[in-house]
């Protein structure tokens, strides 16, 4: 099970990343992958090296029961050190076990529209990308044209105010704070501009933490109350 609130599992048929944007900053993923090293983990001994692992491409065969799965916590598939062939793969696979949902997020949303004719778009496979200020806000604009039946937007950590944030054609909205040492702070106001216009659009409106140094201290309130709204393709199978 996962610990990542709006997800249930998370699968990794590739491993590690590079930096792209300010995001990336305090990356959890190049954190955990350092320390799976140090212990032995064989899947990372590459450390944080792009690494794609075909023997992971069996694993959600043997998953009985439904399950959200967020595809590659611990990497983007859309790298560009990650051959088209294996993503391709990865798709496939993701299609021939549609007893699940998959939830697929990257910050390099440039390849993913490069790529997006070359892929089969089943409906569950969710699309995401990472917007953590306006000065990444065009990834939203990629996202738009692809072929994904759900799309989302992981704006988080939120770094900055979104003042034209446009909604059209986007299924799903999730933001958080970021959280851990040397934290960047998210204002509330920024939070709340993007739930309003989350109500104004009917557009279900994830509030994942506000981040710090404590996380779990901190919590996950907004205006009194938890914010836990997902697409409704998959309301009847989570609750």
């Amino acid at each position: 099970m996962s610990k990542i609130e709006w997800t249930e599992k998370t699968w990794n048929p590739t491993t590690g990343c590079s930096r792209i944007s300010s995001r990336c900053q305090h990356c959890y993923a190049q954190k955990m992958a350092r320390r799976l090293k140090a212990m032995g983990q064989p899947k990372y001994r590459e450390g944080f090296d792009v690494v794609y692992h075909r023997k992971e491409l069996e694993r959600p065969a043997s998953w009985k029961k439904p399950n959200m799965v967020f595809v590659n916590s611990m990497s983007d598939l859309f790298h560009k050190e990650i051959p088209v062939s294996f993503v391709q793969d990865v798709f496939e696979t993701m299609n021939s076990t549609d007893l699940h949902t998959y939830q697929v997020l990257t910050k390099r949303s440039d390849r993913l529209l490069e790529m997006n004719d070359d892929l089969k778009w089943n409906r569950n496979i969710w699309m995401g990308v990472s917007v953590e200020n306006a000065q990444y806000q065009h990834r939203i604009e990629d996202l738009r044209q692809t072929n994904a039946s759900v799309k989302f937007l992981s704006l988080e950590p939120l770094l900055g105010p979104l003042h034209d944030l446009n909604l059209e054609g986007i299924d799903w909205v999730i933001v958080g704070g970021e959280s851990g040492p040397g934290f960047r702070l998210m204002k509330p106001e920024w939070v709340r501009s993007i739930r309003d216009l989350c109500v104004k659009t009917i557009t279900p409106f994830f509030f994942k933490q506000w981040g710090g140094v404590n996380k779990k201290k901190a919590g996950r309130i907004l205006d009194g109350r938890t914010w836990d709204e997902m697409p409704a393709v998959v309301t009847s199978r989570i609750n």
